[in-house]
């Protein structure tokens, strides 16, 4: 975390990037993203708002620096020999886990997705394993665009609904109670991830098992290394 320093007295300290993109997720937990503004930003650090300018362009610059900063985890340390599904299952955790660690955290994602501005976190890693696998790109882009849209979209109806609980402005049937907080539950999280990939593994075993075109046999992959 950033502490705010004004550096009184004295020339404000010089900042990285990396030590503007740190200061906005450290806001963006304080304030939440209505109120994560460049000015307020430019005090959380001590500089004058023109300072940020030498690190990114604008505010949607700026979000797609955190962005990227939220997604790290994501693709980080993947083991290698599991099959398209498992890898989504691997990829839909991660990016859940990755959005909730930070408030606003699917909104801010959301944002820079939809822009362009940075990466998908899903593509290349399935892309990877489909072309280990002899599965087709087409299919690993069509289960990472599935499994993206879906839990993006759920965090942040997740996220959403638990600051209205904190505001007390959720309705009783959506708030956090303290014996649905107590129970551990997810939202309905896993059960709906465990629908879209009973989806992706239906998909893929018709795949194995539909004659290869130039051999007529069946075309089986090898089962994943343990």
């Amino acid at each position: 975390m950033i502490a705010d320093d004004s550096n009184r007295g004295g020339r404000a300290p010089r900042r990285s990037r990396g030590d503007v993109v740190d200061a906005a997720l450290d806001l963006l937990d304080r304030v939440g993203l209505p109120d994560l503004s460049m000015r307020r930003l430019a005090d959380h650090l001590g500089v004058q708002p023109s300072a940020l300018y030498w690190h990114v362009e604008n505010k949607q610059q700026l979000l797609a620096a955190v962005s990227a900063r939220i997604l790290g985890p994501v693709s980080a340390d993947h083991a290698a020999g599991a099959t398209l599904d498992v890898a989504a299952r691997d990829v839909a955790v991660r990016l859940h886990d990755s959005l909730l660690a930070y408030r606003d955290g699917a909104e801010v994602v959301s944002s820079s997705l939809a822009l362009g501005l940075v990466d998908p976190p899903a593509h290349a890693r399935l892309r990877a394993v489909a072309a280990e696998r002899g599965d087709a790109p087409a299919l690993a882009d069509t289960i990472a665009d599935a499994i993206t849209h879906f839990v993006v979209g759920f965090t942040f109806h997740q996220q959403q609904r638990r600051s209205a609980d904190a505001w007390g402005a959720a309705a009783g049937g959506v708030a956090a109670s303290v014996e649905r907080v107590s129970a551990g539950g997810d939202d309905g999280f896993t059960a709906a991830l465990d629908l879209i990939i009973a989806g992706a593994t239906t998909t893929l075993l018709r795949r194995a098992d539909a004659p290869d075109a130039a051999s007529g046999a069946p075309t089986r992959h090898p089962a994943p290394r343990p």
